[in-house]
């Protein structure tokens, strides 16, 4: 018997959503150390905001005793999951995916300790590309029905654009990677995002087909806020991972300008803040509830970009918001902006959504440059300029500088 059962911690912190069989996963995660698995395809060369619940639940489950596999996806990935889409996804090279799975690998390493067996780090393509054609039909094909295929969900969505042939196969491949790392490894458990519940059952059932053995399946919610839209997404597209797609000063103030009624969820499933404190914070009220969101913000920068760059953001935010300029605010490096209008290169650095933003700023006394305000819409930039300090508004300021 372990010390603690995960399953009551994932429970209590809201992560699960579907599981083939509540009593026996429960019981199963309570007598005993299990290995289990979550996949993750290569789809870009940084993980998102959207994987951070899986990499949550992954360490919750290691912390109580269990063996994570991360798998990732060198073999899938060159088919694409279509669960979620809404058209094919791009085909990516064999240079891309290997690319993309070595990028996954460090991220994940912040979230999961590998060393001394603790925890596995595979491909699928290892062995997905050495299969035949007929090897599959043969060995996996056999037990899936074209009927209940149809029937997923994640095929259903597909059918006014069109579902190819290829993504049809996906749901095969990622069962038999239940079935490999079953063999293998004892793996007895896939876990993974509500919308891969299809193909997790399909994993589920192959492997007990064709070994006889027990095998389940454990969905955790996906990252979606309180009116149902998905969280993680910003005005320059995904919330990454990778600090050189996204800063730790703008991943900390993402979390710190959640609504406040996604505070509880937030805190609950992508921090360690214990229960108690959780619920303390997220009945906070009015402007009291800002200070759930500060331990928000760092808590979830701590876990993904280190303790220095979560202390580092909070600084600059705190001097920010006081109305000051800061070291650690967003840097942006541009080529060749002298002799460019100034509205042209903030638009082209993200920090305009528009040049009519950028207008209708200047016309209301709310952009600055170098604490100089800006009242020539057509102000072109020199040498003099360099590096340029940017406020926008009252409160968000950016440096640039030009290559």
């Amino acid at each position: 018997m372990l010390a603690e059962n995960v399953f009551d911690t994932l429970t209590e912190r809201g992560f699960i959503a579907q599981c083939t069989d509540e009593a026996e996963v429960k019981k199963l995660l309570g007598e005993n150390k299990v290995t289990f698995y979550i996949g993750f395809d290569p789809t870009a060369d940084s993980l998102h905001a959207g994987h951070f619940i899986a990499l949550m639940a992954m360490a919750h489950m290691q912390r109580a005793g269990h063996r994570p596999i991360c798998l990732v996806g060198g073999g899938t990935g060159t088919i694409g999951d279509p669960s979620g889409r809404s058209d094919l996804r791009k085909v990516m090279t064999d240079e891309v995916i290997e690319h993309n799975c070595e990028c996954f690998k460090k991220q994940m390493a912040r979230f999961i300790d590998f060393s001394d067996g603790k925890a596995l780090m595979v491909n699928n393509g290892d062995w997905l590309r050495k299969l035949g054609y007929i090897d599959i039909l043969r060995e996996v094909g056999a037990h899936f029905t074209v009927n209940r295929m149809l029937a997923a969900e994640c095929y259903k969505q597909r059918w006014e654009k069109g579902l190819t042939f290829l993504e049809f196969n996906y749901m095969v491949m990622q069962a038999y990677d239940f079935y490999k790392l079953n063999g293998d490894y004892d793996c007895v458990l896939q876990m993974g995002g509500d919308d891969q519940w299809s193909n997790i059952i399909a994993g589920v059932e192959l492997t007990r087909r064709k070994t006889g053995r027990a095998a389940y399946g454990l969905t955790n919610k996906l990252l979606l806020k309180s009116d149902g839209s998905k969280m993680g997404k910003t005005a320059g597209g995904a919330l990454w991972l990778d600090a050189e797609k996204v800063s730790p000063y703008d991943f900390y103030q993402y979390w710190r300008n959640v609504d406040d009624a996604d505070v509880k969820t937030c805190l609950s499933l992508l921090t360690f803040v214990p229960m108690d404190e959780v619920n303390r914070l997220s009945n906070l009220k009015d402007a009291a509830i800002n200070e759930a969101k500060k331990v928000l913000a760092y808590e979830v920068t701590k876990l993904v970009h280190g303790e220095e760059a979560a202390r580092a953001a909070e600084k600059s935010a705190s001097e920010i918001f006081a109305g000051q300029s800061s070291e650690n605010m967003p840097s942006v490096e541009v080529s060749d902006a002298v002799g460019k209008k100034l509205l042209d290169v903030l638009a082209a650095a993200k920090i305009i959504e528009s040049k009519s933003e950028g207008r209708r700023l200047i016309a209301q006394s709310g952009l600055t440059l170098n604490d100089e305000k800006i009242s020539d819409v057509d102000y072109i930039l020199s040498e003099k300029d360099f590096p340029a300090v940017i406020r926008k508004g009252k409160k968000k300021f950016y440096r640039i500088h030009n290559d």
